[in-house]
């Protein structure tokens, strides 16, 4: 039998060895484990590792840090694990956790892990209406949130839910302190089986509300030794991922892939994302492992990388492709290549360039061990170019999604022989692959994947506004921001003062990683035959720039009216 240790050691073994690692890995029995109680744990009682920090985080703004060792985090999960117990939380039942980077967001994730108890990770940019639908749809019977959380409830009717806040108790609101009086022993109701719900996901998709990816204690804590790899993260590395909390890739590097291998989770907060301070704290703490958006790493290279001494081994770039330039320059400045790698909400790390492989400008790699991929044309026939498949059956990879949760709580999406990433590549001979683009139209937006028909639904709720395309518009910074091409209704006038209206309205309406930030009006939109908005035609037009195509309109960008950009509140 194949156990976690094992396949754990195995790829450590094999860490720069891709067609060894390949060949030889196979995934633990799916067996009763709980990755919290019998491997973190496990962590906290080894002589090498007990003491190690697990959780270390800077908060620049404070200029203070909080260190957390191994065994300091199991005992504190477990007194969270009988406060919850206490409020009458049990295996199956929902969490929705609304925190940032704070040491309870860890100590809560371990806590329902050995619970059993399903937590909904979210984002503290969530409207309130954004709450109600993973409230709801979530059928949450428990929220933990920050203090500055609390408001967005008033009207949504959460009265019937347990209620915790990370800071003082009041007006229904438990308080998290209260944590710290339980018991520092926790003794599990049972058996945790490999296909037990552990986390539900609100990805957006081309619907009008995301989807529920449901993941068991076996997908993403097991699966995420794909993660481990790809990052090339060993036993006592420090490693900082920069990613928000709510978002998937938090957990992969946040969480799972670092405390497989036994290495510290870094975090720095900082009021204002700031590449410069940034640089220094990794060098000052001795930062190993690094893995950052490309947005992140086109703001790095505005700095003089040079002058910035670091101890980084392994550095990795993930979400969107990155572009020569900057793997030059990072490159020239540290002697590094930053490494590609690709996974979804869905899965973990499924394909990447590993350590110590060949890496070729612009691909993402090659798929990582577990992980049999097939590329796939609309027939389900392979391909040279086509959609990122995996096959199933008896080589069904761990750390693929139990499925799509429907309002009934049935699966879907990831049963028969193939699961369909809807991401198109290209194969090489020696199997890297390229990014080619998504197969519908959900894109990118720094490292947040954005929804043109959840917020063309936003846009057509303004009384103005007939309809709408919301397609990526080239940003250096961002790769593509959300650009509206809109049709109004008759009689309605494109003026300043109509893009201004409609504009507001998104504020009020959309969380700020999602706002539309410019608008075009124009007269007309092309459809099909059948009557639907060609996409693809009006992406066409922005990613050539061409300002002559008849269908082009009047512009208007957010940063036209300085009242938009006083409350933006992003970065």
């Amino acid at each position: 039998m194949t156990t976690f240790q094992d396949a754990r050691a195995f790829l450590l073994k094999h860490r720069t060895d891709y067609d060894a690692a390949v060949k030889g890995f196979r995934w633990p029995d799916p067996v009763p484990f709980n990755w919290a109680l019998d491997w973190f744990d496990e962590l906290a009682m080894d002589a090498e590792a007990k003491d190690r920090p697990a959780l270390w985080i800077v908060d620049a703004a404070q200029d203070r840090q909080t260190k957390l060792s191994f065994a300091a985090l199991s005992k504190r999960s477990n007194q969270v694990a009988n406060f919850l117990r206490a409020q009458g939380l049990k295996r199956g039942d929902h969490l929705l956790l609304l925190l940032g980077n704070v040491v309870p967001l860890w100590e809560t994730m371990l806590a329902a892990m050995k619970l059993g108890v399903v937590v909904i990770p979210a984002t503290t940019l969530l409207t309130a209406d954004e709450l109600r639908d993973r409230l709801d749809r979530g059928k949450a019977k428990a929220v933990v949130a920050a203090e500055d959380q609390v408001a967005k409830f008033a009207s949504l009717g959460a009265e019937n839910i347990v209620r915790i806040v990370v800071g003082p108790a009041h007006d229904g609101w438990l308080s998290y302190d209260e944590a710290a009086k339980a018991s520092e022993g926790f003794t599990a109701d049972g058996s945790t089986h490999a296909d037990d719900p552990m986390l539900l996901y609100f990805t957006s998709g081309t619907t009008a509300k995301p989807k529920l990816v449901r993941h068991s204690q076996r997908s993403y804590p097991v699966g995420h030794l794909s993660t481990m790899y790809w990052i090339g993260l060993k036993p006592g590395d420090v490693h900082l991922n920069i990613s928000s909390p709510g978002w998937a890739k938090h957990a992969w590097s946040c969480f799972f892939a670092p405390w497989n291998a036994g290495a510290t989770v870094f975090v720095v907060n900082q009021p204002r994302f700031d590449a410069k301070g940034l640089l220094a704290t990794i060098g000052r703490c001795g930062v190993t492992t690094l893995c950052a958006p490309p947005t992140v790493w086109r703001l790095f290279i505005q700095e003089n990388l040079a002058s910035f001494k670091v101890a980084l081994r392994e550095v990795c770039g993930a979400g969107e492709p990155l572009n020569p330039e900057v793997i030059d320059q990072v490159r020239a400045a540290w002697g590094l290549t930053i490494r590609d790698g690709y996974g979804q909400t869905e899965t973990t790390a499924l394909a990447g360039n590993s350590p110590g492989q060949k890496i070729k400008v612009g691909s993402m790699g090659r798929p990582l061990p577990g992980y049999r991929v097939q590329i796939s044309d609309a027939d389900g026939n392979k391909a040279r170019e086509g959609e990122v498949a995996l096959v199933l059956g008896t080589e069904r990879p761990a750390g693929l999604m139990q499925g799509y949760q429907g309002d009934d709580g049935k699966l879907s999406g990831a049963e028969g022989e193939l699961y369909r990433s809807g991401d198109v590549v290209f194969e090489d001979d020696e199997g890297y692959l390229t990014f080619v683009g998504r197969s519908d139209d959900v894109f990118k937006s720094s490292d947040y994947r954005i929804s043109p028909f959840e917020l063309e639904s936003v846009l057509l709720e303004h009384e103005l506004v007939a309809e709408a395309a919301v397609v990526p518009s080239p940003d250096p910074i961002r790769l593509a921001i959300p650009k509206a091409f809109v049709l109004l209704t008759s009689g309605a006038e494109r003026t300043p003062e109509t893009a201004l209206s409609i504009f507001k309205h998104l504020h009020a309406r959309l969380a700020p990683f999602k706002r539309i930030r410019r608008l075009e009006i124009v007269t007309e939109l092309p459809k099909t035959i059948s009557g639907k908005i060609r996409r693809v035609q009006l992406r066409r037009l922005e990613r050539d720039g061409d300002r002559e195509d008849p269908l082009r309109g009047r512009e208007f960008r957010e940063e036209d009216f300085s009242e938009l950009v006083k409350t933006r509140g992003d970065t």
